[in-house]
This record gives structure tokens, sequence and C-alpha cells, in this order.
């Protein structure tokens, strides 16, 4: 059973109402089959009505729902024979920040993201998908890797920020995120990024300065969440729906910025609904994107993301 939201809330109620028909009709004493019916295409309309005018706020509920598929749903689903490699060689494994390598259509790749657990144990062990600077300092260990061996580099961004504690800022957190961004832009390797999810702050853009950077339709990307751009400028995060408009976060607004270079579409109702269509979809987007960057040499890889990300703004 999907976990509704707040905005669907007309929607569950439709779905109950048809859960306790189907009980009734299980009982054997009335048909309700045609009730069902009608109730059921009531249902969908009224979900795929919802999702065509979903406000940015309500984008980024859907981008945070818990069930939609995380990392290790997606390296699941499209990338073949992955061997995981651990470690920044300085100071620890960041579980936060996965990668390693495996074969995506037949072609061997480095696959790097964020993951940020799917119950309360592996959301403690992965730290909510927010990476300490162990994590990308191991990231721009695989993605040196990378280039050396002449293997692109796919990234899978999911992640509300960096990780703030005291400990992070103690080993070099800023310093760890501008090196993975000059890491990303130094590659003379193709590099696709993936916004699956939330993109947030530097702790995205450090797995994120790509080639091409691809985002799914109902995810969000910004440099700081609703609820801290409400804190800041209202001094309360209740504004974070008016934030969230003002800042323009949703794949359809950074595309037109020149930010996002391909909205990923996503099944009637979010991944969450549909985490195998959501999967394949990401799949085929991620080999066209592979496969029209392939021809680039180093040095015209790195001046079309020199030339991207200087465009911007």
């Amino acid at each position: 059973m999907v976990a509704f939201l707040e905005f669907e809330k007309p929607i569950a109620e439709l779905q109950n109402r048809i859960a306790d028909l189907r009980e009734t009709g299980e009982a054997g004493t009335v048909d309700i089959t045609a009730e069902v019916a009608k109730l059921e295409a009531k249902s969908d309309k009224l979900l795929r009505d919802t999702y065509a005018r979903l406000t940015p706020w309500q984008k980024t509920q859907v981008a945070r729902h818990p069930e939609r598929p995380h990392f290790k749903d997606y390296v699941a689903g499209f990338v073949s024979d992955f061997v995981p490699l651990a470690g920044d060689r300085a100071f620890a494994d960041d579980q936060a920040i996965i990668g390693g390598l495996g074969r995506i259509g037949g072609r061997r790749a480095v696959v790097i993201g964020h993951e940020k657990g799917d119950d309360t144990a592996s959301r403690l062990r992965h730290n909510f998908g927010m990476a300490k600077p162990e994590g990308y300092r191991k990231a721009i260990r695989l993605m040196q890797l990378a280039d050396r061996f002449g293997l692109p580099v796919v990234t899978l961004v999911d992640t509300s920020g960096a990780f703030p504690g005291i400990q992070a800022e103690e080993r070099g957190q800023a310093e760890a995120i501008a090196r993975s961004t000059e890491a990303c832009l130094e590659l003379g390797v193709p590099m696709v990024a993936a916004v699956v999810g939330e993109g947030g702050s530097g702790g995205a853009v450090a797995l994120a300065a790509a080639n091409r950077v691809l985002m799914f339709e109902h995810a969000v990307y910004s440099v700081i969440s609703p609820e801290g751009a409400a804190s800041i400028l209202w001094r309360t995060s209740d504004r974070a729906p008016d934030a969230a408009d003002a800042m323009r976060i949703t794949a359809a607004d950074l595309t037109k910025l020149g930010v996002v270079d391909r909205i990923v579409p996503e099944p009637m109702g979010g991944a969450h609904r549909d985490p195998a269509a959501a999967i394949a979809a990401l799949s085929a987007a991620i080999g066209e994107e592979l496969d029209m960057l392939s021809s680039l040499s180093a040095d015209a890889l790195r001046a079309a993301r020199r030339d991207k990300f200087l465009a911007i703004g």
C-alpha cells in the first residue's frame, strides 16, 4: 500500500472506499463490480489531474517520498556486475555515498550516488544520504579511477545536502565538496548526472557538475531547502511553500534556466508508485546520453562542461 502525502487525501479517501467495497464483494452478498470500476476510474482521473498541477512545494514532498527508488534500487535495476569500492583511503568509508564499477547496457562505467536508506536502520547507516568529507573524497577517488581507465561516470543525486555536523566541518567539508566539483569538471571521460529525488545545495552539485544533467519529472534541485530559505527570509519554516515557489526548484523551471538538460518522465503518481517503470525510464535516458557523448574527445568533453556551467545565469 502506497503511503499517501498530505495533498493526496482525496485520492486516499477514494482508495479506502474502493478497498471497503472489495471487502463487501468478497463476502459474496452483493455484486459491486460496476461500482468499483466507476470509483477506480474516478481515482485514476483524480490522480492524473492532481499530478498535472503540482506546486513546487508538493513536488518537494513527492521528491522526498520514502518509497521512491534509491541508489541501490537503480543499481539492481540497470547496473550489471556492480562491484562496490569503499573508502577514501584517508579516513573512513562514508555510506552516504556509494560507488563502484559496473555495466550499463553492456557499457563499462563507474557509478556513484547518494543512498538514503529505506528503513530506520539503513537510514541511520547511510546518514539519510547526507555525506561527510570522506564521502566526497571517495567520489573523487572513483572519478579519478574512471578517468585513468577511460570509463564514463554516471552519478545519481538524492540528498537534502551535505552533512552539517561539526565533525564534518573539522575534516574540511567545504574543501571536499569543492574538490569533488572540480574533479567532475576535469574529467576527460563522459559524465552523466541524474537528480532522482532531492538535489540539495553543494552536497548535490559535488556529484552533478556533468556534461549532461538529467532530472526526474518530480525531483527538486536547489541551493537550499525550502524550509531553510523560509527560516532565513521570514524567520519561520511555515512559509516553505512560498520559498519553494520563489526558488524555481522544479525540473521544468531548471530546464528553462539551463541548469538541467533533460527531464525524465515519471510514472503517473510519481516514481514511488511504479519503481520498475521509473528505473527503466532512467536507464534508457542515461544510455542515450552516454551514446551521444561517447564520440567526443577528452578536450571536447571538458570544454563542453566548462561552457555549459559558465553559461548558466
